[in-house]
């Protein structure tokens, strides 16, 4: 009776094997943290701590005179409003293209697809050379609007739209996937209980979406903030105007001064990672009210 309990009481030997005998596919937990954290050490947190440190040793009085000097003011309002305004424009244009090529087929759909991607593969420089001479005031698309007073090239307004080319894709490659994941049948569902387009769409489809298009927003203002390539040919670099953060770091360097540069660097590194933290606590909150548990 006792060999009988003594069995019965013992997990199965599959349970057991699941439990102890596995082997995983990756070595143990310490090996792949341990070497998680050292290449995200070297790659990231040792270049961001050298930044750091080097723009500490000015001094707080010499640092704020560099850091938040008048031109440089204007460079942080330039950069930082053009990446949201970008954003923001990515945000509902970038929804509206992953919810045709989601939810619709017609010819040359694979291509319009390929397109949004061009950005990614286009060398940030070309893109900038591109755009110049489209929209400058002698170009195909600049030219006349230039005859209305529209000026696009070497404006704030030049800054967001190269900023709107190269931030596209990321907001259509992270909410693509969720929308494929959602089925129509619940749309469907919402529309035989009587919801209209609008309300399926905000009570519906949007909160499932919301998460990924923050992510979305976040990955095009982050790229945004430090983007230069493609930005200095249409910009025109013209300080307290046109001139970007990146750029004024640059021009720093190109005086050799070192401590400078690394003084703004540090400015837009903790104003940039200050906003992505709000932007994740925002995703959690939503998540947290989506799924409860």
């Amino acid at each position: 009776m006792t060999t009988g309990a003594a069995a019965l009481a013992a997990p199965p030997v599959a349970a057991r094997r699941r439990r102890f005998g596995r082997r995983a596919a990756m070595p143990g937990l310490g090996l792949t943290l341990g070497i998680s954290l050292l290449w995200l050490g070297l790659l990231v947190l040792l270049p961001i701590a050298a930044v750091m440190a080097r723009s500490l040793g000015l001094g707080p009085a010499h640092f704020a005179q560099v850091a938040f000097s008048d031109r440089a003011l204007a460079a942080y309002r330039l950069s930082f409003g053009a990446a949201l305004a970008a954003a923001a424009i990515n945000g509902v244009f970038g929804l509206l293209i992953a919810w045709v090529l989601v939810r619709y087929r017609f010819p040359g759909r694979r291509f319009a697809s390929a397109l949004v991607d061009l950005p990614f593969a286009l060398p940030t420089a070309v893109a900038g050379i591109a755009l110049t001479a489209i929209y400058a005031g002698k170009g195909i698309v600049g030219g006349p609007l230039a005859s209305v007073g529209i000026k696009l090239a070497y404006n704030p307004a030049g800054v967001v739209l190269a900023l709107i080319f190269i931030g596209l894709p990321f907001v259509v490659r992270t909410v693509e996937p969720v929308l494929a994941d959602l089925g129509q049948d619940i749309e469907e569902a919402a529309a035989t209980l009587g919801a209209g387009r609008l309300a399926v769409f905000r009570r519906v489809l949007l909160p499932e979406i919301m998460p990924a298009l923050l992510t979305g927003f976040a990955l095009a203002f982050a790229r945004g903030v430090g983007e230069y390539g493609s930005v200095i040919f249409i910009a025109g670099n013209m300080p307290y105007k046109s001139e970007i953060a990146p750029l004024l770091i640059v021009t720093q360097l190109e005086q050799f001064d070192y401590e400078g540069a690394t003084a703004i660097a540090a400015v837009m590194l903790v104003v940039s990672f200050a906003m992505l933290v709000v932007i994740n606590l925002i995703q959690a909150r939503e998540r947290r009210w989506r799924d409860p548990s």
